[in-house]
């Protein structure tokens, strides 16, 4: 008979994602290019940093495909 082990460490049944900044953050064109996270950002807990083309779209605006944070473009 096969003694199943279970190491409730790994049990992620109960873990909830870390809630998202709905909140825009306006980038410069002086900060450009955009990548996220930021720079300034604390990046031990975050994604890889991607290069978003935020002036190439009309709108002015993107979001992060990896954690949803939304940037907008201040063109002035």
């Amino acid at each position: 008979m096969d003694e199943q082990i279970v190491d409730s460490a790994l049990d992620t049944a109960d873990v909830k994602p870390p809630p998202q900044d709905t909140e825009v953050r306006l980038v410069r064109l002086k900060d450009l290019p955009l990548s996220c996270p930021l720079p300034g950002d604390e990046v031990w807990n975050m994604h890889p940093r991607v290069y978003l083309p935020i002036d190439d779209e009309p709108s002015g605006e993107l979001t992060c495909p990896y954690c949803g944070t939304r940037y907008r473009l201040q063109r002035s």
